[in-house]
């Protein structure tokens, strides 16, 4: 090295291994090629001189920068964390960077985001769920560059996803919510707009009520942003409006949580007074008490399988296949049987 202030290069390390800089380029791109008593000396000479793979020539090497983005709708809360974790985890195992940003579920701002990613170079995209404009789609296909749907599963869409039944996992959960007897049922919604995944669980509440005989149109249904105070003021809403509800059904366990955490404050018991379930299944739902009713998502399998397929789409190796996961039924106690027959 010309001076202590240098940047340590390849030969630098060959040098101080003592072997060549193929077998330096060997151990950092594909070290079970090579013997581990060489690998070790090689490894020691780079955490001696502190040098970093030139990723400019890796990228021009392989025409990849090794880099998936992913926009998902929220970071305020733990809806995407597990499933989130799980897919960086697996692309960090076959040698991805992942960038994440967040669209706060505004359309126009994943748009803009994508085409940044894209400017950026990433190899590939994870988004959530089927709903926004095709040119979105019709530009990611102009670019090459592959996309993945997660957190949303549907034969109806072309486009690949790994995820799960949203409209039929909500579907069943009113069905065991109606098995216990409730009839008069309020819905903590979030916004449907721009929401896919929302719009289906609500789809899933109203064919369930309507097949038990009940009109979807009496649902009484408050669709507010994804937040725990959130849920609370919707609580309060609905019982105003509905005091006879004797179960209230959340699409997402932070609304429910909050739905809850307001009942037990304004002195409602749940569920002898009242019923209120989830979805997601995030860890918030089982520290609550009474703990949460939910619908269990796969987030980690989810995450994890996402992450392989769109990496073996990136390296050309699959055209995009889907992948429906199952979702099950989470019986807690915030679910009990419907109080008075007269109004369940």
């Amino acid at each position: 090295m010309n001076s202590e202030h240098s940047t340590p290069t390849l030969e630098d390390v060959a040098k101080v291994a003592g072997v060549s800089t193929a077998t330096v380029s060997r151990c950092l791109n594909s070290p079970d090629l090579v013997i581990e008593r060489t690998r070790r000396r090689v490894m020691d000479a780079v955490d001696a001189l502190g040098y970093t793979p030139n990723f400019g020539a890796r990228v021009m090497a392989a025409k990849r920068t090794f880099t998936i983005g992913a926009i998902i709708p929220t970071m305020e809360n733990a809806i995407f964390a597990r499933g989130l974790q799980a897919f960086q985890e697996e692309l960090h195992a076959r040698g991805y960077t992942l960038l994440v940003s967040s669209s706060a579920y505004k359309p126009e701002v994943e748009e803009e985001q994508i085409k940044a990613l894209v400017a950026r170079g990433a190899d590939g995209l994870l988004l959530i769920g089927y709903d926004r404009d095709p040119s979105v789609y019709e530009y990611l296909k102009r670019q090459n560059v592959p996309a993945l749907t997660a957190w949303a599963y549907s034969p109806d869409y072309e486009h690949p996803a790994i995820g799960f039944d949203n409209r039929a996992a909500m579907k069943l959960l009113t069905q065991e919510v109606l098995a216990r007897g409730h009839r008069k049922i309020g819905v903590i919604s979030a916004i449907t707009k721009g929401n896919d995944r929302a719009g289906e669980r609500l789809h899933g509440i109203k064919e369930a009520v309507a097949e038990a005989g009940i009109d979807p149109l009496s649902l009484e249904v408050i669709e507010t942003p994804y937040e725990i105070e959130n849920g609370g003021d919707a609580l309060e809403a609905l019982l105003q409006r509905r005091p006879e509800m004797t179960a209230v059904m959340c699409s997402n366990d932070v609304l429910g949580v909050g739905a809850l955490m307001r009942a037990k404050r304004i002195g409602i018991e749940v569920p002898r007074d009242l019923s209120i379930t989830g979805f997601d299944d995030i860890e918030l739902a089982r520290i609550v008490s009474p703990e949460l009713t939910t619908v269990h998502v796969p987030h980690r399998k989810m995450g994890q399988h996402a992450a392989i397929e769109l990496a073996a789409m990136v390296e050309k190796t699959s055209t995009g296949k889907s992948e429906k996961l199952d979702s099950h039924l989470q019986i807690r106690e915030s679910l009990g049987r419907a109080k008075d027959p007269k109004h369940g």
